[in-house]
C-alpha cells in the first residue's frame, strides 16, 4: 500500500531473524536435540528403535494435550481427562469382551469420552459462575468411581479378543507406530484451526477478555461447550490407543494423564492464564518430555524422580517469561537513568 509520500507500507511487519531464533519454540527444538544427545550419553540402549518401541503409551497422552491447549488458551482447565480415559478404556474392554465388532468398540470409547466431555461442558456453560477446576475435580471422582464399580472387586479387565487392538497398535516397517501418524494428522488439524481460523482467533479473544469477546459477538458459551466436548472425544481416542498398548484396563488407567497434558502444553509456552501461546510449542515440548522419560526409563530411574524432574521443568517454564519481563523492565529503567 502506497502512502502520500509514495513509500510502500507493508501490510504485515517483517519478522526479525533474531526474534525467530530466540522464540520459545526454537529453544524447545534445541532442548529436544540436547535431550537426545543426553539420552545417548547416559544409556547405550537409547537408540531410535528403542525410543519408538516405548513411545506408543506416551504418544497416546499427547492426544490429550491438543484440546488441553485450547482450554488453557481459553483460560480454563479440565482435570477429569485422566478419569475419562479410564472410563472409556474400561467400557471399550467390556464391549470388546462381548464379541462385538471392533468398530463398535471404537465407537464405544469415543462415545463414552464425548459424553464425559459434553457433561463437563454443559455444567460449566449453564452454571458460568462455577470454577472449571472444581467442576472437573468432581467429575473426575465421578468418572473414576463409575469405572471402579464397573470393574468390580478385581479392579481390572483384560482383553479376551485382541485382534482389533493388535491392528491399531501395528507399525509401519515394523518400526514407526500407527499412533504416530494418527497423532500427526490431529496435530496438524488442531494447529491450523487454532492459528488460522476464526474459531481459533475467538479462543484467544475469550482467553484474553471473555466479557469483551462476548460483547464483540463471539458465542463464548457455545465455543466453551465445543472445546470441552472435543476434550472428551480425544480422551476416548487416547483410551483406544492406550488399551492397544496395555491389552486391558484397571482402576489406575489414566492416572496423572491430566497433569502430563497440562505440563506439555504449559512447557510449550501456552499461558495458563489464557490468551497466549502457540500449539506448535506444545507439540515440540510433548516430544521433549517423551524422549526425556524414555531416556530416564532406560536407566531404570525411579518413576517418582522422573516426576520431580518434570515438575521442575514445568516450574521453570512458568517462571522464565516473568523473569525475562522483569529483566526487560530493569534494562529500560537503567537506560532512562
Amino acid at each position: 500500500m502506497a502512502g502520500k509520500s509514495g513509500r510502500t507500507i507493508a501490510h504485515v511487519p517483517e519478522k526479525s531473524v533474531k526474534k525467530t531464533l530466540l522464540c520459545w519454540e526454537s529453544m524447545l527444538v534445541v532442548l529436544f536435540i540436547f535431550i537426545n544427545i543426553f539420552g545417548q550419553g547416559i544409556s547405550p540402549n537409547y537408540q531410535a528403535s528403542n525410543v519408538l518401541r516405548e513411545m506408543p503409551r506416551y504418544l497416546a497422552e499427547m492426544f490429550l494435550m491438543l484440546p488441553m491447549a485450547y482450554l488453557l488458551v481459553l483460560g480454563e482447565i479440565d482435570i477429569s481427562v485422566g478419569a475419562t480415559v479410564c472410563l472409556s478404556a474400561t467400557m471399550a474392554c467390556m464391549v470388546c469382551n462381548t464379541g462385538a465388532p471392533f468398530i463398535v468398540v471404537i465407537l464405544t470409547a469415543l462415545a463414552v469420552g464425548t459424553a464425559c466431555g459434553l457433561l463437563n461442558g454443559i455444567i460449566l456453560t449453564k452454571f458460568t459462575e462455577l470454577p472449571p477446576m472444581i467442576v472437573t475435580l468432581g467429575t473426575q471422582i465421578m468418572f473414576r468411581g463409575i469405572a471402579e464399580i464397573t470393574l468390580g472387586s478385581g479392579g481390572s479387565v483384560s482383553l479376551q479378543n485382541t485382534e482389533g487392538f493388535r491392528a491399531i497398535s501395528g507399525r509401519v516397517g515394523g518400526l514407526i507406530p500407527y499412533v504416530f501418524f494418527v497423532l500427526l494428522i490431529f496435530a496438524v488439524i488442531f494447529t491450523v484451526v487454532l492459528a488460522k481460523t476464526t474459531f481459533g482467533r475467538s479462543m484467544y479473544a475469550i482467553g484474553t477478555n471473555r466479557q469483551a469477546a462476548y460483547y464483540s459477538g463471539v458465542p463464548v458459551q457455545k465455543y466453551r461447550l465445543i472445546v470441552y466436548t472435543v476434550m472428551g472425544t480425544m480422551a476416548g481416542l487416547c483410551a483406544l490407543f492406550l488399551t492397544a498398548y496395555l491389552y486391558g484396563a484397571n482402576t489406575t488407567t489414566g492416572n496423572g494423564f491430566e497433569m502430563d497434558a497440562i505440563a506439555m502444553a504449559v512447557f510449550g509456552g501456552i499461558a495458563s492464564t489464557g490468551g497466549k501461546g502457540r500449539l506448535i510449542g506444545g507439540i515440540i515440548s510433548g516430544f521433549v518430555i517423551i524422549c526425556l522419560r524414555v531416556a530416564l526409563g532406560l536407566i531404570n530411574m525411579n518413576p517418582q524422580l522422573i516426576l520431580i524432574i518434570l515438575g521442575i521443568l514445568l516450574i521453570l517454564a512458568v517462571m522464565l517469561p516473568n523473569v525475562s519481563a522483569q529483566i526487560g523492565q530493569m534494562r529500560k529503567k537503567a537506560m532512562k537513568k
